[in-house]
């Protein structure tokens, strides 16, 4: 069974005022589908996320590109880029993750 999720296009994504209200833990990835260090990162988060059985998290895979208000509020430089709310106030950040345990640890907020 895959647990393949897309990335949100611009309409599918949550606004910013959106996010800053969610509440708990919440990890936002930006990224597209085409970008080869995306792609390599994506069995990295899904293990990542499912070792926390702790605490419930939502994730959004929001895809980035030039003009992308979210990204930009953010500051994303390089995909993937994922951003730690904690109740929609960033607490960490993580940019190309190349180990499951660097996206542990990012989660370990």
């Amino acid at each position: 069974m895959s647990t393949f999720k897309p990335y949100l296009s611009a309409i599918e994504a949550p606004s910013l005022a959106e996010v800053q209200v969610l509440p708990g833990l919440t990890l936002l990835e930006f990224g597209t589908e085409w970008c080869g260090h995306c792609r390599a990162a994506q069995p990295l988060i899904a293990q990542a996320l499912a070792t926390q059985t702790q605490t419930p998290w939502q994730h959004f895979k929001i895809e980035d590109g030039p003009g992308r208000a979210l990204g930009r509020h953010y500051r994303v430089k390089l995909w993937p880029t994922l951003v730690v709310l904690r109740d929609g106030q960033e607490v960490g950040r993580l940019v190309r993750p190349a180990a499951v345990q660097d996206v542990m640890a990012a989660l370990t907020v």
